[in-house]
């Protein structure tokens, strides 16, 4: 059972919650039906993360009683147009703790460290069947662009 949403602390990640995310992107990986294109073990994350040249962040919802139970993971990236983005890789709640306002209190959290960092623009993805994401995005005012394609080269 999830804990009063008020006792959740959102905080900057260590190496120690690297368990915690990988549960989590494998929970994600599930929800979005592809488990098996997770390619990323713990101690890829925590070399990637953690070691000596990071190339991501993350912030972590915990809960006293449970633990780890979102996070979002980010790296900055430059625009030629905007400079400084942060595009945003993962939003993910656990399944027991959505819809009670905890995706929008990680999305708010960086979104504040973005304009601390002087970020003129934030950038994610979201499936176009995931409605409840959908329209938290709608919500805070992102725009939906149908322009883009996204592209991918596996390398």
């Amino acid at each position: 059972m999830a804990s009063a949403e008020t006792d959740i602390v959102i905080r900057p990640g260590t190496a120690a919650d690297i368990p915690a995310v990988h549960a989590l992107i494998m929970e994600l990986a599930l929800f979005e039906r592809e488990p098996e294109a997770v390619k990323t073990t713990p101690a890829e994350l925590l070399a990637d993360g953690f070691g000596t040249r990071p190339y991501y962040e993350v912030f972590v919802a915990e809960d006293p009683q449970q633990g780890i139970v979102g996070m979002t993971l980010f790296y900055t990236a430059y625009s030629t147009w905007k400079g400084k983005i942060i595009y945003l890789d993962d939003l993910i709640v656990t399944e027991s703790y959505r819809g009670k306002g905890l995706g929008r209190r990680l999305l708010d959290n960086l979104i504040t460290e973005a304009r601390t960092r002087g970020v003129r623009q934030m950038r994610w993805q979201v499936l176009d069947w995931n409605e409840p994401a959908i329209a938290l995005y709608r919500r805070i005012g992102a725009e939906l662009d149908p322009t883009w394609i996204t592209c991918k080269l596996g390398l």
